[in-house]
C-alpha cells in the first residue's frame, strides 16, 4: 500500500462475519466522537459492510467536525453527520435517540497542565450521555492504560486484573469506565468497556513511530521494551461486533493482537525492510502496558491482518513518503504523563 485510497480500500473492507452480524444487528448505529483517529474508518467500515450486508439502516457520525473536509467526506459516503460539542447539554439532548452506539469522545494528549479538561471529558461527559443513550446499547472506547504495569513474562493484564492506572489519563479513563458502568446498573444498559492498545494505522502508531525513528537515524528508547498493538480496520470491526456482547452489568473486553511484541524485535524487523540498521538507548524493563486479548479471540477470532504484515505495510509506507498523521502515541511513557 502506498496511497492513501489504498489504504482507505483495505481498512474499510468488511469481513464476511462483520456482514453476518450487520443482517442480524437491530436498530441504526451512532458513532459519538468520528472526527476522532479511528472514526472516519470506523465510519467507512460500518457503511459497506451494512451495503454489503443489503440492510437498510442509518449510520450517525456526531462530532464537531474541527477536521476541514471529514464532513463533506463522511456525507458523500452515506452518514449522516451532526455537528455537535458533546458538552453542549442541550445539542446532547436534542440528538436523535438510536439502538447502538459506540462512544469515542474522549482526550488524552495535552492533558499535563489540562487535567480540568481531561476529567471532564473523560469522566464527567460520560454520563451525560449514559442518562441521555440509556435505552440503547453502548460500546464505549477505554484504554489498556487502566491497568498497572504487568512482567511481561506474565502475557499481560486480562479483564479479571484490578485496574491501578498509572497517571491521570489512565485514571480519568477509569473514571469514565466506572460513570458508565454506573448507569448500567442503574438504568440496565448494555455496555461493553472496549480496552484498545494500540490500533495500528499507516499513518500513525508505534510501528510508523519506530520506523520514522530507523528512517531517520534516531535512537530507539527501550525503556518501554515491549507493547502489543492490532490493525486497526481489525479493531474497527471488532467495535462494531462487539455490540451483540455489551450487557448489564457491564463487560469488559481487551481488545489489541495476540502477540507480546518487543521493541528491539519490531525496530530490527522493521530496519530488515527499510534497509538499515536500528539504534537503541536505555534498557528494556522487565515490565510492560500490556494486555492479554484472549477472551476477545475467543469472542471474534483473530486478526485477519497478522503482525509481519503490518511491518510490510509500514516499511512500503515510509519508504514511499506516505502521508502521516503527527498525533504521536507516547508508547514510551512510563510516568502516565500526556
Amino acid at each position: 500500500m502506498r496511497t492513501l485510497q489504498e489504504l482507505d480500500e483495505v481498512m474499510a473492507k468488511p469481513s464476511p462475519a462483520l456482514i453476518a452480524f450487520m443482517q442480524e444487528l437491530q436498530g441504526d448505529i451512532m458513532l459519538l466522537g468520528v472526527g476522532g483517529k479511528m472514526g472516519p474508518s470506523l465510519a467507512k467500515l460500518a457503511m459497506n459492510a451494512i451495503a454489503a450486508a443489503g440492510v437498510n439502516k442509518t449510520v450517525y457520525g456526531v462530532s464537531r467536525f474541527s477536521e476541514p473536509g471529514l464532513k463533506d467526506e463522511l456525507q458523500a459516503l452515506g452518514v449522516q453527520t451532526i455537528a455537535c460539542d458533546l458538552l453542549d447539554d442541550q445539542a446532547l439532548q436534542e440528538l436523535p435517540e438510536v439502538r447502538n452506539v459506540i462512544y469515542m469522545a474522549g482526550t488524552k494528549f495535552g492533558t499535563t497542565g489540562k487535567e480540568h479538561f481531561t476529567w471532564t471529558m473523560n469522566a464527567y461527559l460520560p454520563g451525560r450521555v449514559a442518562e441521555k443513550f440509556r435505552d440503547s446499547r453502548i460500546v464505549v472506547f477505554s484504554t489498556g492504560n487502566v491497568y498497572p504495569f504487568t512482567p511481561v513474562a506474565y502475557g499481560g493484564a486480562h479483564e479479571g486484573v484490578a485496574p491501578a492506572p498509572v497517571g491521570e489519563y489512565g485514571q480519568s479513563c477509569l473514571g469514565r469506565e466506572r460513570v458508565f458502568e454506573h448507569f448500567s446498573h442503574k438504568n440496565g444498559t448494555p455496555v461493553l468497556i472496549y480496552r484498545l492498545n494500540y490500533a495500528i494505522d499507516l499513518r500513525y502508531g508505534v510501528l510508523l513511530e519506530i520506523a520514522k525513528s530507523i528512517r531517520d537515524g534516531r535512537a530507539i528508547d527501550l525503556s518501554m521494551g515491549h507493547f502489543n498493538c492490532i490493525w486497526q480496520g481489525d479493531a474497527n470491526e471488532i467495535a462494531l461486533r462487539s455490540l451483540d456482547a455489551a450487557q448489564s452489568p457491564a463487560n469488559f473486553l481487551n481488545v489489541t493482537g495476540p502477540e507480546t511484541i518487543s521493541v528491539k524485535y519490531a525496530a530490527q524487523q522493521l530496519g530488515l525492510r527499510l534497509g538499515i540498521e536500528p539504534v537503541f538507548k536505555g534498557e528494556e524493563s522487565s515490565t510492560a502496558l500490556l494486555s492479554n486479548a484472549s477472551k476477545n479471540m475467543q469472542l471474534h477470532g483473530y486478526p485477519r491482518v497478522s503482525l509481519l504484515q503490518m511491518f510490510d505495510w509500514v516499511a512500503e509506507w515510509v519508504q514511499h513518503g506516505g502521508a502521516t498523521i503527527n498525533k504521536p502515541t507516547h508508547f514510551q511513557e512510563r510516568e502516565g504523563k500526556f
